[in-house]
Parts: C-alpha cells; structure tokens; sequence
C-alpha cells in the first residue's frame, strides 16, 4: 500500500512552509532517520526525516514550492515489494497549486477574499472549482450564514459602486457563484442592474454612522506611483509573520512607555576588567579568549535579574488567568536579512555573563543562517531589542506575545550630567520599556525599570 508523506507542522503555529529543497530523487530508497527534504518556515529552515521505510514513488510537490499547506500531501513512497510506478499513481492526490508572485499588471488583477481562491489571479477567470470526492455532490452555491447575502470580490464591488449597478443582481461566474468583474462588467455593458435609489432619510433622523476607514489595497496603493518605477518583491513567510504578530500587538495590546537614563562608566570598567580576565583557549585557529563581553550581554543579565526582583512582572496575560513565570527568559532581537528573529537565553537569571556571552554568540550567528530550532525562540517571558550601535538614542519597541515586557535600549554616549550641584562628563544611555498594562501597571513597570537601572549601574551585583 502506498505511503503519504504530508507536510510536517514543525511548529506549534505552523500553518504553511515552503517546499525549498529534495534531498532525494524518485526511485531512491529511503530509511527511518534519512532526511529527504528541506522546508522553509516562518524562522527558520529545517531538516525533514523519513519515519517510513520505501522507495520514492513520486514527488508530488517540486522544490522552490511556496505557501504548502501543513498535511497537504508532498511525496508517495512504495512499501518494500512494491511496485512503484503503481503507488505512484494511487497514493494521495494532486500537488496543491503553487502560489503565484503578485504581477506587475496589478490593474488586471484582484485580492480574492476566502482561501479557495489561492491567490491573485487575472480580472474576470472564474478559479477552478474546488474538486470533490468521486460519487459526492458538488456543493451548492455558498450563500453564506443567511439567505440572500451575495458574495462577490472586492473589485467587483468597487467597480459596481462607481457604476451604481446593484452587484445582488449580476449573476456570478466565480467558484460558487461569486460575483468577479468580469460578471460586473457585463451587466454594465448590457446597461441593467442599475442600483435603486437610495431612499431619504426623514427629516430629523440622526444622520448614518460613518463607514470605518479601511486600509488602501494594493491596486489603490500602486495607482499612486509610475507605472515602471518599482519593483514588486513578494512576501516571504517570515515578512508576513512579522506583519501579521505586529499588528496584532499594536491593535490587542495596550502598550505604554518608560524611560529612564542609566549611566554606564563603572559598567564599562568593569566589562574591561572581565574581558581582560577572561582565560585562553584553544581553538581551530589556535589561542583565543574564552569570553568576549558585550554590553548587550550584561543588559540581557541585568533584565532577567531586574525581573526576579520584580517577580509580579514577570508575567503573560492570558484571558482566563494571569501566567507567573518562575524564571527569566530573555529574548533579544536579532536583524537577519528579510526580517527579524528573537532567540531566547532560558533561565537567564541563573547563568553566568560569560555563558550568556557565548550562548548569545550561538544563538545570533545560527538565526542568521535560519538554523535555529523552535524552541530556541518561541516563548521567553520578556524581550531586549538593541539599535545602540546603529547611534540610536531612544526608540520604543513593540511588544512580541506572549511577553508582557520588551525593553529597547539605545546608545551609550557621553553627555552632561549634574552631580552635587556641579556638571560632570558621564557615559549615559537611555532605555524605554514597553509594557502590556493588563499585565503590568504602571507602578509595577517602573519598579522594574528601577531595578534594572540599579543593576546596570552597580554591575557588581550582577557578579555576586
């Protein structure tokens, strides 16, 4: 009997991958525990193994496939004796389509509005049907959750609104009958389905609600420039994660912003004198030293303490109860070309700066070639997010779910400061913490970010 090899979900939150390499051909021979393929994801590039024993019957999606739907089917292996040319035409059915790139024509095209239309396609063709079962009917006309309700795309609907034609009564040529502009079109060249006119409202009656504001599509937004003056570069999966989670942090999160300055001279010294301690060892290029200490390494530190002594803030908001974290996770953010990831160093609280060091080093340099695990950056319960060696002075960061806490830091720079009424040259560097205020108040975020200050200030307490 044939075996399906589907599209592993090598996520939690893994809802599509791309397809970005076969390690095997048809008619190899695969084993338990060889890796046969190479998905994308969100984060990260990843290994596929075979659980199944068999021979590659068929590949059913090519590689460079974009947007695979988890458990969609992706190749066909035949069992130990059996014929594979035979399994290859029984097993599963067909490759999902590949997602087209938008086209620079946009003029010609059309956001669809459900899935089933899997993606832009040209003005006026109806999408192919969606196939059903052999001896199952074909579903009626999707009418929605009421009687009467028309379905119809977008611009069918704008262009209808322009020619004051009621889209209710064009007739559909779409998957289930949805209206397309096409269907629009013709009605308007047949000169019917004119739109009634609108009834009066009676003197006195309050006047409409306005219609909410919505966001500019694609075909509004590219209207706006040259034709032949840009170019269209296509979200990856990781541009539209980033997109859609902060989005969904600016508009379910209520954030506000603490700022404070802390100064950085005896931090400073001390970070000298730890590196200039730290003992050699030997590497593939011969002697080097163990740890190499960043400021960012101490901040990471001195976060995760500033939590443990502020145990009510670190925490997640979830609707049915408040989460309290037993240790301090620290994620950091990390630039990787095309997007943004936050490896998280566990336990933060507990570990030395020299192992943070060395394990931030890991962390960052295996995100930027997408080798990082899932867990290595899903979850964390607060995040640091550093631009101070781009010469930022402040910014404010943007909350990533489930934290409740990210903390931006800017540059370390040399300004006046005033201590016991005289003016004094000091290394000071501004930090802004960005806090979801239904899991912390705003009492409870600046305790936090005392604390922090304090640490940051007084290094040595991060020693002892």
């Amino acid at each position: 009997m044939p075996i399906n090899i589907t599209m592993p979900a090598l996520s939690p939150t893994m809802e599509e991958g791309n397809l970005s390499k076969w390690l095997v051909k048809e008619g190899d021979k695969v084993s338990p525990g060889d890796v046969i393929a190479e998905i994308e994801t969100d984060k990260a590039t990843m290994e596929v193994e075979a659980v199944d024993e068999g021979t590659v019957a068929k590949l059913v999606v090519p590689a460079g496939t974009e947007g695979v739907k988890v458990n969609a089917l992706i190749a066909v292996l035949a069992a130990e004796g059996e014929d594979a040319s035979a399994a290859a035409k029984s097993g599963g059915d067909a490759a999902p389509a590949k997602a087209e790139p938008p086209k620079a024509e946009t003029s010609k095209t059309e956001t669809p509005t459900s899935p089933s239309d899997g993606g832009r396609r040209a003005a006026g063709e109806p999408a192919a049907a969606t196939p059903t079962p052999a001896g199952r009917p074909a579903d009626p006309p999707h009418k929605g959750e009421g009687e009467g309700r028309t379905f119809a795309s977008p611009l069918a609907r704008r262009i209808a609104k322009e020619a004051d034609v009621d889209v209710s009564a064009v007739t559909g040529t779409g998957p289930h009958g949805r209206v397309v502009k096409a269907d629009v079109e013709a009605a308007i060249a047949g000169g019917g389905a004119k739109a009634a006119p609108a009834a009066k409202a009676p003197a006195g009656a309050p006047a409409a609600a306005p219609a909410p504001v919505k966001a500019m599509s694609d075909d509004q937004v590219l209207k706006l420039f040259e034709e032949g003056s840009y170019d269209l570069v296509p979200h990856d999966n990781m541009r539209k994660t980033i997109a859609r989670r902060l989005v969904e942090a600016k508009t379910t999160i209520p954030h506000f912003y603490l700022t404070l300055d802390c100064e950085l001279d005896a931090l400073l010294s001390l970070r000298t004198q730890l590196n200039a301690a730290a003992p050699l060892k030997k590497t593939d290029k011969g002697e080097a030293p163990a740890y190499k200490l960043s400021v960012n390494d101490m901040v990471i530190k001195a976060m995760a303490m500033a939590l443990k002594a502020v145990p009510d803030a670190n925490a997640s908001w979830t609707e049915s109860a408040m989460v309290k974290h037993r240790h301090a996770d620290v994620g950091v953010a990390v630039s990787i070309p095309g997007g943004l990831i936050t490896p998280i160093i566990r336990k933060a609280d507990e570990k030395t700066l020299s192992v943070i060091s060395n394990e931030m080093k890991d962390l960052a340099s295996r995100a930027r070639s997408r080798k990082l695990k899932p867990e290595e950056y899903q979850g964390g319960t607060t995040a640091v997010s550093n631009l101070g060696m781009f010469g930022i002075k402040d910014f404010a960061a943007v909350i990533n779910p489930p934290h409740a806490t990210i903390l931006a830091v800017g540059a370390g720079e040399e300004r006046a400061v005033v201590k016991n009424g005289e003016i004094r040259i000091a290394t000071v560097m501004s930090v802004t913490l960005s806090t979801d205020h239904r899991a912390v108040d705003g009492a409870l975020g600046a305790e936090l970010l005392v604390a922090f200050k304090k640490l940051i200030e007084n290094p040595m307490g991060m020693l002892v």
